[in-house]
């Protein structure tokens, strides 16, 4: 089979996506460090432990694999923490996707998928957010991600590796299988926290700014299902196999809903009301991000079919009961 290196492949998106690679007849290749990630979650293909600040080590591995490809999740990605800590970030982000660049093109792998973030585009004001939209990040997590994408740009021109980013927005929802799921420390993200409010298994969720220019005065977000996030990282692989040019796509479910909307969904799905405090803003937050989803549609063949609000909730919910029921029997 081919193999396709996938940085960070022990993480919550990472993981969904070699599970998807493997349907796809792909042999992952997961490196990662298991800072953020976890060796459970490795079910398909072969787990290589290093990190990418370690030169030495992500060169053996991609010597030894010969990869056909890559796809590059490990990052450090909490917003909040990188701007408290930007040398951290800065390190850890940009200096390892250029050892994993230097690693590949040694290796003469010329195709790389990157995963980044809606994050690049700031505090824009567009309803729909297509990919031409100016990008302007506001904090050094964003930043990083924007400086890898100019970064791949300057290797293709170097030395020929093509390179596909995806710009992705919520990642949400669990493998409808509850093989694997998402598992953070801490955990930011709304959906489990809003699940955990719901069980019990912490006091309250806040809701962070209720007086944005939005229907319910809560920010109004994008919420993509993991399983097709994952279904477009195996459609850019085979794209750039194939001998795609370089290109940009968003990744989102192309509808937003608030903050107030998702809780509403969770309390509807788990059958208990979410409690919540409402609190101050967040600096930095836009009151809307939704992406506009034509291009990955119409060039990568792509569709959210996950992506459905309940369906997301439920998928999460399912995971959070089975993994829950697993953490206390252990």
């Amino acid at each position: 089979m081919t193999k396709i290196l996938v940085t960070g492949g022990a993480g919550y998106v990472g993981s969904h996506a070699c599970k998807a690679l493997a349907a796809a007849g792909y042999e992952p290749v997961v490196f990662d460090n298991l800072c953020a990630g976890h060796d459970w979650a490795v079910k398909w293909g072969v787990l290589e432990v290093g990190d990418l600040l370690d030169r030495e080590r992500i060169n053996e591995v991609v010597a030894a694999h010969k990869p056909a490809g890559a796809i590059h999740f490990a990052s450090l990605a909490y917003v909040g923490e990188s701007v408290t800590d930007p040398g951290k970030y800065w390190r850890n982000n940009v200096t390892g996707a250029i050892n994993l660049c230097d690693a590949l093109a040694a290796a003469e792998t010329d195709a790389i998928v990157f995963s980044s973030s809606c994050t690049v585009y700031g505090l824009t004001k567009a309803p729909f957010i297509n990919e031409a939209e100016p990008v302007a990040p506001i904090n050094p997590y964003g930043n990083t991600k924007r400086a890898i994408e100019i970064m791949l740009a300057d290797y293709e021109v170097a030395n020929g590796m093509r390179n596909t980013v995806l710009r992705y927005f919520n990642a949400a929802g669990c493998d409808a299988d509850c093989e694997i799921g998402e598992v953070h420390d801490p955990e930011t993200h709304l959906i489990p926290l809003a699940i955990a409010a719901a069980t019990g298994d912490r006091e309250c969720l806040k809701i962070f700014g209720t007086d944005y220019p939005t229907a319910d005065g809560t920010c109004v977000r994008d919420y993509v299902h993991v399983t097709d996030l994952a279904n477009a990282h195996v459609r850019a692989v085979g794209r750039m196999l194939d001998g795609g040019k370089s290109d940009i796509f968003n990744l989102g479910a192309g509808a937003g809903y608030s903050v107030r909307e998702v809780i509403d969904a969770v309390g509807r799905v788990v059958g208990i009301p979410v409690d919540v405090i409402d609190d101050a803003r967040r600096a930095g937050d836009p009151a809307r991000l939704v992406a506009n989803i034509s291009h990955a549609q119409q060039s990568l063949g792509w569709q959210p079919e996950h992506s459905s609000l309940d369906n997301i909730v439920s998928t999460a919910w399912n995971w959070y009961r089975a993994h829950t029921v697993a953490a206390q029997g252990a």
